[in-house]
């Protein structure tokens, strides 16, 4: 039998979903011009395909008001902080209309400060913008982003360009003007064509197991195209992509750079060391070998002491809870630093000016 894990004491989650609901619907914060457009139903996006056949959400907990956040996840698991990650409003940057998209981005985060950052100072927000505007996303995150409670800015896995291109750097010059994190979830992967590399997936089964390979093609642009070299304050989070892939992606980065550094002469370290100084992971959907010492490794070989974020992916149906999602063979101060200490470095900046509840 294993030893008892210990109750945590402070806890950041970096994974915690919301919707709006019919009787509190994002478009009551748009202007009555772009109602019109949503009337003509310009609102309409591509999207991956593919459908949990079970649903997304847990039965057991509900989810759809910030009360029900609040008694379900935030008082339940003693949650110090949850950082929201609104759907569907994340995914705006699909939007066919790039005007009505910038503006339901800022009706989304119009929406997520009325009805839950002044509402309970436990909750932490998610500027929204549409990534294929890029000056036009620049200018939300600086009005949006001056609210204290908001801590990074929320993009889709699905992208028209890998978010290493320089078509982005208007959006990394606001995030690192303002000290936001620029977070990447996935959800939306397939929407403009398949996937994976290879192929469709026949199956949402299929779909949802390789969903990693998206942050395996982003990371690697961000750091092999040089975006931390121009842009050095900025952070990175990897949100709900697992942690598996990232051993195999440094190793592979750092080999290749000893015999391809001079196609990108830009680099000035290994790319290893971009990550560790400037990209951090969630936990959430997390591996679980049946061996716990080989899960002991995989901490190892990624520092997890260093770059891993707890997240819970509330209500969803592979949620997490703080408590039993690490066992008792990880040290203790390993895990402190997972529930807590790597997320308030991440926020830090924005977590200082802040009142801890």
């Amino acid at each position: 039998m294993s030893d008892p894990v210990p109750k945590p004491r402070r806890i950041i989650d970096c994974d915690v979903h919301c919707n709006p609901m019919p009787d509190n619907p994002i478009e009551r914060f748009l202007p009555d011009s772009y109602r019109t457009a949503l009337e003509q139903h310009m609102v309409s996006r591509p999207g991956p395909g593919y459908v949990n056949p079970f649903g997304v959400n847990r039965r057991d907990a509900a989810h759809e008001r910030p009360e029900d956040i609040e008694r379900e996840h935030l008082d339940r698991y003693s949650i110090t902080y949850a950082v929201l990650q609104p759907q569907p409003s994340m995914y705006l940057s699909l939007n066919h209309s790039i005007d009505l998209g910038n503006a339901m981005c800022r009706a989304a985060n119009e929406w997520l400060v009325a009805t839950y950052l002044d509402r309970d100072p436990r909750y932490l927000g998610s500027v929204c913008v549409n990534a294929n505007d890029p000056p036009a996303a620049a200018a939300e995150i600086r009005r949006a982003g001056a609210h204290p409670r908001m801590v990074q800015v929320i993009v889709p896995g699905e992208a028209s360009f890998l978010y290493g291109h320089r078509f982005y750097h208007p959006i990394y010059e606001a995030c690192e003007e303002m000290d936001l994190v620029f977070a990447l979830h996935p959800g939306s992967e397939g929407s403009y064509g398949s996937s994976t590399a290879v192929g469709r997936p026949s199956t949402y089964f299929e779909w949802h197991v390789s969903l990693s390979q998206t942050f395996m093609a982003h990371a690697a642009s961000l750091v092999l195209e040089g975006t931390f070299e121009k842009f050095p304050g900025l952070r990175v989070l990897l949100a709900e992509g697992g942690i598996g892939w990232l051993p195999h992606l440094l190793w592979r980065m750092d080999k290749d750079f000893k015999a391809l550094r001079s196609t990108t002469p830009w680099l000035k370290q290994e790319p290893s060391a971009y990550v560790f100084e400037h990209i951090r992971l969630t936990t959430q959907p997390i591996e679980e070998p049946e061996n716990p010492n080989h899960f002991v490794a995989l901490l190892e070989m990624i520092r997890a002491e260093k770059t891993l974020c707890f997240s819970s992916d509330f209500p969803h149906w592979d949620f997490d809870d703080p408590v039993r999602a690490f066992g008792s063979k990880i040290p203790d101060a390993t895990r402190e630093r997972i529930l807590w200490g790597n997320a308030a470095d991440l926020y830090r900046k924005r977590l200082a000016a802040l009142k801890t509840p």
